[in-house]
């Protein structure tokens, strides 16, 4: 049985593409990631096909944010399809009205608290609220548990912190700018390693490009999987 700590992230195009990368992949990775780049290349489809023919977890990154009634209604949809995990912005009032959505499914919300490929000067930009990352992380990640999140997105630089808090218990920690040793850091400006990210209280481990760019897909992922272990 394949290690379900990692995730592998589907960032391709087309269902095409991402079946041909499954299929290279084989019983080496047993969860992908498929997020809201591939929407309208198929995306569901594939999550369903993964899902259902292949016997794959399946983890939607759709970040969905919008009034309760939207969010809602958007989940509930999304849920029928009994995917693994689903994220969602990680405000309390969207939380609370995803999990109103998937009620009665196997479906794992996920709150996103602050993404990984922003930095503070980001954060000025967008007119949040003064203070360090990590501090803002740790915040928004206990209102999201309080408002019922099954779990929290968050660089693997913060989950030990968010690890720390009284709300995590039976929690999950999902973290995405994980970078195996030597790999190139992309447009991520908060990583880690794969071993670091789960010493630190990472469940799971969310790794992309270095897996679908590199020339031996299913080496690279192996790569990764030692390193966890």
């Amino acid at each position: 049985m394949a290690d379900d700590r990692l995730i592998v992230a589907l960032d391709v195009p087309n269902v095409l593409q991402g079946l041909a990368l499954a299929e290279k992949l084989g019983d080496s990775v047993s969860f992908y990631k498929i997020g809201l780049g591939m929407l309208t290349g198929g995306g569901l489809a594939l999550a369903n096909e993964l899902k259902q023919d292949h016997g794959k977890r399946i983890f939607l990154d759709m970040k969905l944010f919008d009034i309760g009634a939207t969010v809602e209604a958007a989940v509930r949809g999304l849920a029928q399809f009994n995917l693994d995990f689903l994220t969602v912005h990680g405000d309390p009032h969207v939380v609370r009205a995803a999990k109103e959505g998937a009620a009665g499914s196997e479906t794992k919300i996920l709150a996103v608290t602050i993404l990984t490929s922003l930095d503070r000067a980001d954060l000025d930009a967008s007119l949040i609220r003064e203070g360090a990352i990590p501090d803002l992380v740790s915040e928004r990640a206990g209102r999201a548990f309080e408002a019922g999140a099954d779990g929290v997105i968050a660089s693997p630089q913060e989950a030990a912190m968010i690890r720390a808090l009284p709300e995590t218990q039976d929690r999950l920690i999902v973290t995405p700018g994980v970078r195996p040793t030597g790999a190139a850091l992309g447009d991520q400006k908060r990583v880690a390693t794969p071993a670091q990210a789960i010493a630190d209280g990472a469940d799971h481990i969310v790794v992309g490009r270095p897996i679908w760019q590199h020339q031996d897909p299913k080496a690279a992922a192996e790569r990764v999987l030692s390193e966890l272990s």
